[in-house]
């Protein structure tokens, strides 16, 4: 009877146990990260009587939980990519949406800034067309500075929301450090607290959701976290932390330390998965480059723009005046050389840009090591050429010789060894373009040379007017002033072709590419007549007043002749490309003078609105036919941000479909079903009664063996 009651007790224990582990699984039906529990049972040692062994009931082995580790280790891998790629599509579909925006893009204000030069260029006289053209074009600049400026918010956004986010992985570093210490322990009786071990899951798994992490379990049940290229975040107990701090070579673009004891270590470049991740992915990736791709066009159209009309000449017949604001101002120049806040020295160079055809969107590193300068470029890590100056100004070019279109002017005092500069060429340019030109007169829509035919000529033939091809800007005027002469048509003894005469002192005849036409000669000196020139015109060898040598295209009667003159004077030269046609006859006469009162030229007009399709952005002059137009290079910005918004919407979706099939794998093994626990509350309910009945019927035996004796 003793044996019978035992026996009963331990099935009594047992199921009240399992009602426990069930009762337990269906409270815990919605608690992140839990796993279901069951109970192990095995029978009780067995007691040797003559007739055998006779068991003695059941025991509790273990209460485990149903949990895998792999399927653990899927979903946190799956939380940390989905999140990484969640937090770079929310921030590059708001950038997709500003740029491509009809309202808020920049293409809309350079199409309406471009047709009202082209408005304007169709009657150069009208005041109220000069006005338009103003108005747009201070729409445009402040459209370039709107954009920047929601730009520039999001880079702010970014910097914050690493904060937060670095904070909570701070937060739960320190929980799974706390967990450790307490599997630690509870571990030490060789028993799993299978409570706390889903609590650091799943604070794991949280933390994968943040950045991405490697676990490392220990011998003693705890976990080493690693981050990064490997460094401990938490190992056992100790437990290191995190802190976004501004960056060392540009304080608006915040940077990741790790903190452990006293060292710190910069890995904002390591770190990969997770919301932190994503925003680091997201500002390398898209938003640096956006925010230089940006700048770049601004540069490019304030000085194609003011370059083009310095190269002209206003109402009141002044030299053009510049329609937007200098990007060169000393002021400028130095905002776009950061310094590194390490720096021994406070040297703070500034950079010029000198050819903003030739920029490209990369940031650079520039080091002194005491004696000479290096610089990297950023976006493809390639060392660069440094060329110094006499006045120490130092260009900077890439191992194909190619400029990079700035300078850097080290200034006063000088950077001490190993200090170290981050130069943003192109950063700024949205944000520093201005329009500053008020006078609507002062636009310079005529070009500054024209050409006229003697009412005198007997012949037929007529002169194009002059395109200025190649020249400094602003002009001088004084040097034009004084440019003027006449050509005199002589005609060929073969009745076909024609020449212009003589040319005066500071012209000269050019080919196409601009190289003067030198006489060529023979071995013995002598003068080789005709020549041809590089577009296979003949050349008929002439003298100067000063008995100089030198050559004149032969034009050919009937036909257009195009005729290029270079003009050199005061240091400057001047090129400038006309047309000849019809008949001219012997004696007539053809004249250049400086345009002084060109009131309804438009000529310069009709250049400034050739710019919208011109190739003048990331042109490389070693690839023939490079570069884009001002709406093709922004054309060219919204397409890659949409490619890649597009892209990052389908990786969305796909690490979505893999993050929930990973969870699910997991849920199948070890989320509660609450109609299999109902079940077994059934079962170990029934199991709980029957083993009630066996005290019952110990009891029933023991009080008819008491009552036997009485």
């Amino acid at each position: 009877m003793a044996d019978l009651l035992n026996i009963g007790l331990s099935g009594l224990s047992a199921s009240k146990t399992q009602l426990s582990i069930t009762g337990h699984n269906i409270t815990n039906v919605n608690t992140p990260g839990f796993s279901r529990q069951n109970a192990s049972q095995a029978t009780a040692s067995p007691q040797f009587s003559g007739a055998g062994y006779i068991g003695s009931g059941t025991t509790l082995v273990d209460v485990r939980r149903t949990y895998s580790e792999f399927l653990t280790n899927q979903v946190r891998s799956s939380t940390a990519l989905n999140s990484d790629v969640a937090a770079y599509k929310s921030q590059i579909d708001q950038l997709d949406s500003l740029l491509a925006g009809s309202t808020t893009g920049i293409t809309p204000s350079l199409q309406s800034f471009f047709s009202a030069l082209q408005t304007a260029a169709e009657d150069p006289a009208n005041i109220p067309a000069r006005q338009l053209v103003l108005a747009e074009s201070e729409g445009l600049a402040r459209r370039f500075n709107t954009v920047y400026d929601r730009l520039s918010e999001q880079n702010s956004f970014t910097n914050k929301q690493m904060s937060a986010v670095t904070d909570q992985v701070n937060r739960l570093a320190g929980s799974i450090g706390s967990l450790n210490e307490a599997i630690a322990v509870a571990a030490a009786n060789g028993k799993q607290p299978n409570d706390l071990l889903d609590a650091r899951d799943e604070a794991v798994r949280q933390l994968s959701s943040y950045i991405g992490v490697t676990v490392v379990p220990q011998d003693d049940s705890s976990f080493n976290i690693f981050i990064g290229s490997g460094q401990p975040l938490v190992v056992g107990s100790s437990v290191a932390r995190l802190e976004v701090v501004p960056g060392q070579g540009d304080p608006n673009r915040h940077e990741v330390q790790f903190i452990s004891g006293g060292s710190r270590q910069g890995i904002t470049s390591q770190i990969t998965g997770g919301e932190l991740g994503g925003l680091i992915r997201y500002r390398e990736e898209v938003l640096d480059s956006t925010m230089n791709s940006l700048g770049r066009l601004a540069l490019a159209v304030s000085d194609q723009i003011n370059s083009q009309l310095g190269q002209g000449l206003d109402l009141k017949g002044q030299v053009g005046s510049a329609l937007f604001g200098d990007y060169n101002d000393p002021a400028l120049a130095k905002l776009r050389v950061n310094a590194f806040s390490g720096n021994s020295s406070s040297a703070q160079p500034a950079l010029n840009i000198t050819d903003t055809s030739q920029l490209t969107t990369s940031d650079y590193l520039m080091e002194y090591d005491g004696t000479s300068y290096k610089v990297r470029r950023l976006s493809d890590n390639q060392p660069m050429t440094v060329t110094a100056a006499a006045d120490g100004t130092l260009s900077i070019t890439d191992k194909n010789g190619r400029d990079q279109g700035f300078q850097i002017v080290p200034g006063t005092p000088s950077p001490a060894a190993g200090d170290k500069f981050t130069l943003q060429p192109t950063r700024r340019g949205a944000t520093d373009i201005s329009a500053i030109l008020d006078q609507a007169d002062q636009l310079a829509f005529a070009s500054p040379v024209r050409a006229e035919s003697d009412l005198q000529n007997a012949g037929t033939g007529s002169i194009g007017q002059p395109d200025l091809i190649a020249g400094p800007s602003p002009i001088d005027k004084n040097t034009l002033s004084t440019a003027g002469f006449s050509f005199d048509v002589t005609l060929g003894a073969d009745g076909k072709t024609y020449t212009l005469g003589d040319l005066p002192e500071n012209w000269s005849f050019v080919s196409k590419t601009g190289d003067p036409l030198d006489p060529q000669r023979d071995e013995a000196g002598n003068l080789i007549v005709p020549m041809v020139d590089q577009d296979g015109n003949p050349l008929v060898q002439l003298i100067d007043t000063d008995g100089n040598p030198f050559v004149a295209p032969a034009l050919t009667l009937g036909n257009s002749n195009t005729v290029r003159l270079a003009y050199t004077a005061g240091g400057d030269s001047y090129r400038f490309e006309l047309s000849f046609s019809g008949r001219p006859q012997s004696g007539d006469s053809f004249s250049l003078a400086f345009n002084q009162s060109g009131v309804s030229d438009n000529r310069n007009a009709l250049k400034l609105a050739d710019l919208q399709s011109k190739q003048t952005v990331g042109v490389d002059g070693s690839v023939a036919g490079s570069g884009f137009s001002f709406t093709d290079g922004y054309g060219e910005l919204v397409e890659r941000v949409g490619t890649l918004t597009a892209q990052a919407r389908m990786d969305n979706e796909a690490t979505g479909a893999i993050l929930k099939q990973a969870t699910d794998n997991r849920d199948s093994l070890s989320a509660v079903n609450l109609d299999e626990e109902a079940a077994n509350l059934i079962k170990f309910e029934q199991y709980y009664n029957a083993s009630a009945q066996i005290i019952q019927v110990a009891r029933s035996l023991f009080d008819t063996l008491i009552s036997s004796f009485r």
